[in-house]
């Protein structure tokens, strides 16, 4: 008897991931919570952030971005895709204008819909609005892929970086229900105590996030961090199967049973 050829696993695709951080009334993380139809995390507190777009990689973006030198084409985009995510799904755009003042404006909820539909370029309300965006305010802090045996994949990038003091975030009421500032250390009190669902790689990030002590600190911290890339790897052992990360990711020793990575999962 033959034996089935194993599976190709799936492609992972380029995702970006923005940590927005504030530190009044105290040092607090933006989350949004995935609306309930989502096929993945459904109901979930997440970090705003989704797939790469091939307009992000447009070359014209290099006149409305400011660091553009600064970055190679894949982080260009990954940025650039990081900021469009923020705008889409919580009205928060990391930009400044042409007089070198921080952007301030209420981000327009029809124009936000129409970029998240593909109607409109997120290049011409850029544009538009005469802004240019800030590459260099944002921060790696973590890059994840997803493990092998998943059906679908993404190599998601995390950046850290200080959320404008004068925009208010408000959800996109389709993959985002509800935007809200919260203490790392309340998220995963809140996770601990059932209210809310937080899917394993966002309760590690946030984990490592609440080692901090303000947005400034988080910065610092990312910045001196060494990037090792995360891969979650299965591991079989006496009392089941589990998700191990790497030891010197910065997580410290981790291993997640796969019956509780599954069920966050399908949530």
């Amino acid at each position: 008897m033959s034996e089935t050829p194993a599976r190709e696993p799936a492609e992972a695709k380029p995702s970006a991931t923005i940590l927005l951080l504030r530190d009044a009334p105290e040092f607090q993380v933006l989350m949004v919570k995935r609306h309930h139809q989502i096929d993945f995390a459904s109901g979930a507190l997440v970090f705003p952030g989704g797939k790469s777009h091939p307009g992000d990689e447009d070359p014209a973006w290099a006149e409305h971005c400011i660091g553009w030198d600064a970055f190679d084409a894949e982080q260009r985009g990954l940025r650039i895709a990081a900021i469009r995510e923020a705008y889409e799904e919580a009205g928060i755009l990391i930009a400044e204008g042409l007089d070198g003042s921080d952007f301030a404006e209420v981000c327009d909820p029809e124009v936000r819909s129409a970029v998240d539909h593909g109607k409109t370029p997120f290049i011409d309300v850029v544009r538009e609005l005469g802004v240019r965006l800030r590459l260099d305010a944002l921060t790696i802090f973590a890059r994840w892929i997803t493990p092998v045996m998943m059906p679908k994949r993404f190599d998601t990038w995390f950046y850290a970086v200080r959320a404008p003091a004068d925009q208010v975030a408000a959800a996109d009421g389709r993959e985002a229900v509800d935007a809200e500032w919260i203490a790392p250390a309340e998220i995963l009190r809140l996770a601990d105590a059932g209210e809310r669902t937080v899917i394993f790689p966002t309760r590690m990030n946030v984990q490592l996030l609440a080692e901090a002590s303000s947005a400034e600190d988080c910065v610092a911290r990312a910045s001196a961090r060494t990037l090792v890339t995360v891969l979650p790897k299965v591991e079989m052992r006496d009392d089941g199967r589990y998700l191990v990360l790497p030891p010197d990711a910065g997580y410290g020793e981790v291993a997640e049973p796969m019956d509780r990575v599954a069920l966050a999962m399908k949530v």
